[in-house]
């Protein structure tokens, strides 16, 4: 997708406010990989006293976050990773970046030598199996990729709840916390979570925010 329709679109831009308290509290050395303009990054520094880096691929995107964070490197991630600190940071964001790389489980792999002990991942990861992604599936017969959305085109791989949790463990991580976000409007599907006592309550998130720790 051309980086234009990303910028109409709000890529670059979203703030993504709602990723803040999920942050843990002690974190001060953060690596914020898809940083975009590095506006989240630049939302941390204003409450507190933190050292933000950021990897974005987008040029344009990371030469705008450079005027927002401390160190912004251009370029992929896993061909840049050799450019970053080991152990130095102590938590690592990835907000709606995981989903665009092709081999997650390589990612968070990479990520580990970054992270000081005990250090954390911070994620929102979109859910596969939200109200509206199911309609298309099961009553519009459909599996259309979209300029964006949980089909968004750029993205390689999708989840469930369970398959969040599945990954982050199996990678060497344990998960301190996830939780939905962002959920629909609608009150038939909120009604509809309440009559099944709890077991579609996924269906009404359309992501999921994820913290998770290295393990020792």
């Amino acid at each position: 997708m051309e980086t234009q329709d990303k910028n109409q679109l709000g890529y670059f831009t979203n703030e993504r406010d709602e990723m803040i308290p999920f942050i843990p509290f002690e974190c001060n050395k953060i690596l914020d990989i898809g940083c975009s303009e590095g506006i989240f990054g630049q939302l941390l520094k204003k409450d507190q006293t933190v050292e933000v880096w950021g990897v974005e691929i987008d040029e344009a995107a990371a030469s705008s976050a450079r005027e927002k964070l401390d160190v912004v490197i251009q370029g992929d991630f896993l061909e840049k990773v050799d450019q970053l600190p080991k152990n130095h940071f102590n938590c690592v964001v990835l907000n709606d970046a995981l989903e665009h790389f092709t081999d997650p489980w390589n990612l968070l792999t990479a990520i580990k030598p970054l992270l000081s002990p005990g250090g954390y991942i911070v994620s929102s990861i979109p859910n596969v199996r939200y109200i509206g992604n199911l309609f298309e599936i099961l009553v519009k017969k459909d599996w259309e990729y979209k300029s964006h959305g949980i089909l968004d085109r750029t993205h390689f791989r999708f989840f469930t709840e369970k398959s969040i949790i599945r990954l982050f463990e199996s990678s060497g991580f344990s998960i301190d916390r996830i939780e939905g976000i962002n959920p629909t409007r609608s009150i038939k599907v909120r009604l509809f979570s309440w009559l099944s006592f709890g077991f579609f309550k996924d269906i009404k998130y359309l992501e999921f925010a994820v913290v998770a720790r290295l393990k020792s």
